[in-house]
């Protein structure tokens, strides 16, 4: 038998991350399926024909990856750093490689995530709604709006201590910003664990950090690593803000601390279910309206810079795969 040279490429989320126009080393050549869109329905159909697999944040559930679904599959190429999307277990029971493309999005991250500390902790968000609602002619002044839970007004930078949780390269990047902005920061060691040279321990990260950013893989260790004892142990001045994975942090337990008053506030950018809307998420039913809680899309990664790495480094993998046997990020 010939050895393979022409792969069948399908692209299923264009609509986040253009697909690359590139030429593979020869003897290869390729031929792409493109998509802006795949509903869970459509897989199987797009799927049958692929060698090579493309996506974001699209679930490739074990489903689909049988081999009477997809009987040509062999690589699973993720252009993102989370891989929490792909059913890797039965990816690995196929021998079908999974990749990812990591780092490409930090400095979008994490400048989005110094975007989402500045508008918690000026209630800029809140006091937008509120002007829009009337309420600064009624009540002259939206001031008071800006303070705490402990009535006092908010923090500049230099006052803040900020626990990074999470410490790849977007983690890395936030330590830097905040370093320049005047911060001090904490860099969290695991959970329940010891605490590694250089590190702090989780629970001191939570009860001494003003602002706690979660930026860590969600994993079966992480789900529910911030929930309601968390949120007790904070400081009532603190900021929490959630850009890595909605299941990191209880959405629950965040809108019963801001009821309370446990916090001063909070921002995310990822959701328990996506996309997000009154109907199915805690965030954003009526009665959130007038919390300090600032909600993104997760669109924390989008930048230009952002889409030329991942093309590049999606390119890379795809070439390396063909030439090395393994991609240059493999996962599986």
């Amino acid at each position: 038998m010939q050895p393979q040279t022409h792969y069948v490429i399908v692209a299923f989320e264009t609509s986040m991350v253009p697909f690359p126009d590139f030429n593979l080393p020869p003897p290869y050549t390729y031929e792409v399926r493109q998509y802006e869109r795949t509903s869970l329905d459509q897989i199987p159909e797009r799927i049958r024909d692929a060698d090579i697999v493309t996506l974001s944040v699209l679930p490739l559930r074990a489903e689909v990856l049988d081999a009477a679904v997809s009987p040509r599959l062999k690589m699973v190429a993720v252009v993102a750093s989370g891989t929490d999307s792909v059913d890797k277990e039965a990816c690995r029971s196929r021998g079908i490689v999974v990749s990812n493309t990591p780092h490409c999005n930090a400095r979008s991250v994490a400048e989005h995530t110094i975007a989402l500390y500045f508008d918690a902790r000026r209630s800029l968000t809140l006091t937008h709604s509120l002007i829009r609602a009337g309420q600064w002619i009624e009540r002259k002044s939206l001031a008071k709006s800006l303070a705490g839970p402990d009535g006092k007004p908010p923090r500049t930078c230099q006052s803040e201590t900020v626990g990074i949780i999470g410490y790849g390269a977007v983690g890395k990047t936030i330590e830097s910003i905040a370093k320049n902005l005047g911060m001090k920061t904490l860099i969290s060691g695991r959970k329940g664990q010891s605490t590694a040279e250089g590190r702090t321990p989780f629970d001191t990260v939570i009860r001494e950090s003003s602002v706690i950013i979660l930026c860590l893989p969600q994993n079966p260790d992480t789900v529910n690593l911030i929930s309601e004892p968390e949120f007790d142990a904070m400081k009532p001045y603190a900021i929490v803000i959630n850009v890595s994975r909605a299941g990191v942090m209880s959405e629950e337990a965040l809108v019963a601390a801001l009821k309370a008053r446990k916090i001063a506030g909070a921002a995310v950018d990822v959701h328990s279910k996506e996309p997000a809307g009154p109907e199915d998420s805690p965030l954003f039913a009526p009665d959130t309206a007038e919390l300090n809680l600032i909600a993104t899309p997760h669109t924390a990664w989008v930048a230009e810079d952002t889409n030329r790495n991942y093309q590049r480094s999606l390119v890379e993998n795809i070439s390396s795969w063909l030439t090395m046997g393994h991609p240059k990020f493999q996962v599986v």
